[in-house]
């Protein structure tokens, strides 16, 4: 139950588009709020955002809608919360 909520939490998906900033089609994880101080290359066009302590705050997928079906978020067996605009 705890890294359920750690993900509900902090977890947040971001998606740039081809004609966006940074112009790659990424799919970024936030996963944690502090920005990152370094990136670390994991694989071809998967990389690590990380703080300066080295703990990983997120990920960045370069060029994600041609790798993966964006049209759909599914998650399993976390909890999902939605933030309402006010």
């Amino acid at each position: 139950m705890k890294a359920a909520r750690y993900f509900q939490e902090r977890m947040k998906p971001h998606y740039y588009p081809e004609t966006g900033y940074p112009e790659t089609g990424s799919l970024c994880i936030e996963l944690k709020s502090q920005p990152g101080e370094a990136t670390r290359e994991v694989t071809d066009a998967l990389n690590a955002d990380l703080d300066a302590a080295g703990v990983v705050v997120g990920f960045d997928i370069d060029h994600a809608s041609k790798r993966f079906d964006l049209t759909t978020l599914e998650t399993v067996s976390l909890p999902i919360r939605t933030t309402r605009a006010a």
